[in-house]
């Protein structure tokens, strides 16, 4: 345990905690890992232990989910969906993740809206809250990415087409990164007071 280091007498049984938080994520181009790890390193720098692992790494190589404090996941939504995958982890380990404190993070391009970067405005994270068995405590929407160089031909036509049709950029040589980062952070320190 830590013990809070003042310049006066520490109050009788007023024991600061070190809290061990597991982020399992799904990332299809590197984004969602890019997060998870800012998260990561945030919550390190309070003092804090944190570990991150992909959710084919907890899916095949096994994880002790009770043997942390907090557990943050965070999944890209792609075309409209998340990944089957990471949905069926989540929903395979219900009582163990009811049993946490939970928070959810989602990552879509829609996001760059802010009205689009709450649950409520989110179609994605709504439609997951009110349909999927599992259910974080609390869930998070962050913007995306959209980086059309690296983009395949048929993901960049998609993309393009959703893009004209949420009123988002087109150029086909752009790369765009919505990411508010200091929002990023915030949730991590924010994830911290869920214990």
């Amino acid at each position: 345990l830590l013990r809070c280091r003042c310049s006066y007498p520490e109050p009788r049984g007023l024991e600061l905690r070190m809290k061990n938080v597991l982020i399992i994520y799904w990332s299809h181009d590197g984004r969602t890992a890019r997060i998870s790890r800012r998260i990561c390193e945030v919550i390190e720098a309070e003092g804090h232990k944190a570990t991150m692992m992909h959710v084919m790494e907890a899916e095949r190589e096994g994880v002790d989910l009770d043997s942390y404090d907090i557990i943050l996941l965070g999944c890209a939504i792609r075309y409209g969906e998340f990944n089957k995958q990471f949905v069926n982890f989540v929903n395979k380990n219900k009582a163990k993740l009811d049993a946490k404190p939970t928070s959810m993070f989602n990552i879509t391009a829609i996001a760059r809206n802010p009205e689009k970067a709450t649950v409520a405005g989110n179609v994605y994270a709504r439609k997951f809250m009110e349909n999927n068995p599992w259910k974080p405590h609390e869930m998070k929407c962050f913007a995306g990415k959209v980086d059309y160089p690296n983009c395949g031909p048929v993901d960049g036509f998609l993309i393009r087409l959703i893009m004209m049709m949420t009123k988002g950029p087109t150029d086909k040589h752009s790369v765009n990164d919505f990411t508010n980062w200091d929002d990023v952070e915030a949730y991590a320190r924010h994830c911290l007071t869920l214990a």
